[in-house]
């Protein structure tokens, strides 16, 4: 045998994807490796262990983690996983390392070797490997039927002898992969359909959907993309203009799909509580951003708010896994393709290049390190200073928090008793990788 991967049943009560489909177990299974999966690892998935099994898996227990050379996951191992975890094995997992330093401390401790496939780059050759893109697609998708689910009023133009049903208009706040399936669903479902988006690249793909464009088109509009396609974070002159521009717009919208992120930065606030009190009673807003502060005002993460104007916000979390058949399988998909790159073609065994471009953009730790860039710097001072640190509070005021921290940080007074110092801000200033390839994927 090549070795043993282990695909654990996921722990967090939010959380109904699974790491492996019976596709990819057979694969594996194919390269010549020992594949346990964990009772009911698939279960919420509609993938009974039977599946599993009859392409070669073995149904196993949480514990045979400690002899797997790899593990699988949706999401990073916590504390209580890492303790079964053999020393050198490798993990791929979302691992959602910002704001998460003491997560992330963790596996170093643990001497796992963990990769971040949210931070794989956008690449030709990554693309099949592309766990934001997967995910994100469907998440678009899910945001339209939840919105139609919570309006609760028929979306496409309907013409009867007993009169006409108005078709709803739907507004799309960033025009990314999730954006471009919420706009081509919500068009398939017969709304009207508007959009909006800092970036230029997306104007055409937005009218070749057949909706329409709506953004200030000035000078920094024109630049506000990056290499790797991501939305720049914009200035607080252009979001004031933007904000002016949507504003009324908003106020005529009966159904209204949030979903701009910046990697490694709170979500932006693109909708005010102003604007949600202009709404008209009934309107729903989804905010698929929930889960890194939100991009509307008042939304409520795992929680479906009514306003006191009769607006729905809707504030669904892990809305893929919400379809998580679907997006299981392609998630999966997204697993093996990464992890076959590092199966050595002759001897069958994992051999990971640690000069290979995808294992340099997605390593998280190895050897008993932080090595990412993003965050290794933080990790070092921190395992420097003799202050306590308070996980995940990110207020700035570490002299490590701008990620540039030298290797010996200026010394700082000794904290009280009573106020315990900040953590090491994540190197927010830094995206994960350079991404050469431009696209469309901005969003959530």
């Amino acid at each position: 045998m090549s070795g043993t991967i282990f695909i654990p049943r996921e722990l967090e009560a939010i959380e109904s994807r699974v790491g492996a489909s019976p596709d990819t177990v057979k694969r594996l299974v194919g390269l010549g490796f020992a594949v346990v999966v964990e009772t009911g690892a698939g279960t919420l998935s509609r993938i009974p262990d039977a599946d599993f099994a009859a392409v070669g898996a073995v149904i196993g227990k949480a514990s045979d983690v400690a002899k797997a050379d790899v593990v699988l996951k949706v999401r990073r191992p916590s504390e209580a996983e890492l303790k079964g975890y053999k020393p050198g094995a490798a993990v791929l997992a979302t691992m959602d390392p910002y704001g998460n330093d003491a997560a992330v401390a963790a596996m170093a401790k643990a001497g796992v070797t963990a990769f971040a496939m949210e931070f794989m780059p956008r690449i030709t050759r990554a693309q099949v490997m592309d766990v934001l893109s997967s995910q994100a697609n469907l998440a678009g998708y899910q945001a339209v039927i939840d919105g139609a689910s919570e309006y609760d009023r028929a979306l496409p133009m309907m013409m009867t002898a007993a009169g006409t049903v108005p078709a709803a208009k739907v507004f799309i706040m960033g025009v990314g992969v999730a954006g471009l399936q919420a706009i081509a669903t919500a068009r398939r479902m017969g709304a009207i359909v508007t959009a909006t988006d800092v970036r230029p690249a997306v104007k055409e793909q937005v009218a070749s959907l057949g909706a329409k464009f709506l953004a200030v088109e000035d000078e920094e509009f024109k630049a506000a993309e990056t290499a790797g396609g991501y939305a720049k974070e914009m200035s607080k002159e252009y979001q004031a203009k933007q904000a002016a521009l949507t504003a009324e717009h908003i106020a005529k919208q009966d159904i209204v799909i949030t979903t701009a992120l910046i990697p490694g930065r709170p979500a932006p606030k693109l909708v005010s509580a102003q604007m949600v009190a202009s709404m008209k009673p009934g309107s729903v807003l989804v905010d698929l951003a929930v889960e890194r502060g939100g991009n509307v005002e008042g939304a409520q993460p795992g929680k479906v708010v009514t306003t006191t104007n009769g607006v729905k916000i809707v504030g669904h979390l892990n809305v893929p896994g919400r379809v998580a058949a679907s997006a299981s399988l392609l998630y999966a998909k997204n697993l093996f393709a990464f992890l076959e790159t590092m199966v050595d073609k002759t001897s069958k065994q994992i051999a990971i290049n640690r000069d290979d471009e995808l294992v340099k953009a997605t390593m998280l730790t190895d050897g008993g390190k932080v090595v990412h860039p993003n965050f290794a710097n933080a990790a070092a001072a921190a395992a420097d200073k003799p202050k306590p640190i308070v996980a995940g509070q990110n207020r700035g005021d570490d002299p490590a928090s701008d990620g540039t921290a030298k290797a010996t940080p200026k010394k700082a007074p000794a904290a009280k008793a009573d106020k315990p110092a900040a953590a090491n801000k994540p190197a927010a200033a830094k995206k994960p990788a350079a991404q050469p390839k431009k696209s469309s994927q901005g969003d959530a």
